[in-house]
């Protein structure tokens, strides 16, 4: 059974941790969620990477306002926020050793802000690195597989239906509501195939989600733009996926991360959407033990305690 613990944020947030594995790990997996999602979505990854092979310790943890974690004021969903809220998380869960970190979606954008706000902190810590379903360039190539002039407009509705939600503080959305909308979930997120459990599981953590996160964040996530950020990291061990048939963050901005970071390998899955770590959980999982087993055969850097660093924005 995985341990269960709180973090405490500065601001008087607590975010819900889950940790499996030696505390004393050579290295630390941290898998960091997306948008409107929680930590259960890298179930799969959690039960491939825990099995009795020694060596790693992984971590979920659910973001501010998502899952089990607490709801937070309106001006800190930000990615920046949650590029902090990372460094704190790393500096509780995992005060020494390598880290690997692992996004998907808004946990792969977390990644890069954490890279771009706490350079200093994040060079000390991080020896591997795995993108899963994500962009370095905000809203830049999303048309949701549909016609530029259609794309323009669901944008448009979008963001201002996310200004509606982002005022409407801790509720949550109604759980039949969202049982109404699952044809609409399933077309968005998914591709060819969708097992009814992951749908579900998906539905229960939307439903989770406060909706000043769901609506907060999408102006931060439309706008990042962190290419040149990740232009310096090309040092690390790196794999990036995505799914051919990803209407929110399609093939391109895979690419453009992988042509940021040369190394990287990167894997493109056919027919699949958004939610490759549950649609296609051999390769993610491969991707993601390819990179830890890069990171273990490297000599151990001099790595102590965390670094300090200011914000850098």
């Amino acid at each position: 059974m995985p341990e269960r613990f709180e973090v405490g944020l500065p601001d008087g947030v607590r975010l819900h941790v889950e940790a499996a594995g030696p505390a004393d790990a050579q290295v630390t997996a941290i898998l960091l969620h997306g948008w409107t999602l929680d930590g259960r979505s890298w179930h799969r990854q959690v039960d491939a990477l825990s099995a009795p092979a020694g060596g790693v310790r992984v971590v979920t943890y659910d973001a501010r306002g998502h899952g089990r974690s607490s709801c937070m004021a309106l001006p800190t969903a930000t990615l920046a926020q949650l590029g902090d809220d990372l460094a704190t998380v790393i500096d509780t869960v995992a005060p020494s050793g390598r880290i690997v970190l692992v996004g998907h979606s808004m946990g792969g954008m977390t990644i890069m802000e954490y890279a771009h706000r706490h350079p200093a902190h994040f060079a000390a810590r991080t020896a591997g690195l795995v993108f899963v379903s994500t962009t370095a360039e905000g809203h830049t190539h999303t048309v949701y597989g549909l016609s530029p002039r259609i794309a323009r407009l669901i944008r448009l509705a979008e963001t201002t239906g996310a200004g509606v939600l982002a005022r409407c503080g801790s509720w949550r959305a109604p759980r039949a509501l969202l049982r109404a909308l699952q044809p609409s979930i399933r077309w968005m997120l998914f591709g060819n195939h969708c097992e009814p459990a992951d749908i579900r599981l998906v539905t229960s953590a939307v439903a989770r989600a406060s909706l000043r996160s769901i609506g907060g964040f999408r102006a931060s996530i439309g706008a990042q733009h962190r290419l040149d950020t990740l232009a310096a990291l090309a040092h690390l061990p790196a794999a990036a996926l995505v799914g051919d048939r990803d209407r929110l963050t399609p093939p391109p901005c895979a690419e453009s991360i992988a042509a940021a970071l040369p190394a990287t390998e990167l894997t493109v899955c056919p027919g699949a959407g958004h939610m490759l770590m549950m649609e296609r959980p051999d390769e993610v999982n491969a991707a993601l033990t390819g990179v830890l087993h890069r990171v273990l055969a490297e000599a151990p850097p001099r790595l102590g305690g965390a670094t300090t660093a200011g914000a850098g924005a």
